[in-house]
């Protein structure tokens, strides 16, 4: 019986109905330095340059 009842509470513990919807914003700034840092670590930022010039040379510019 116990059992059951955890299992209850585990699936009300994953269940967005208690907080509710976080805005858009706050989640943004949740991400942005785990993705920032990721860049960083993995050398995204000369790809994102790489890419970002390329758009530019076939957008003209």
């Amino acid at each position: 019986m116990a059992d059951i009842a955890r299992q209850g509470r585990k699936a009300f513990a994953f269940n967005s109905h208690e907080s509710g919807k976080r805005h858009p914003l706050v989640a943004a700034a949740m991400v942005l330095p785990l993705a920032a840092l990721l860049l960083f670590l993995f050398g995204g930022f000369e790809q994102v340059a790489a890419q970002a010039s390329s758009v530019g040379v076939m957008l003209g510019r």
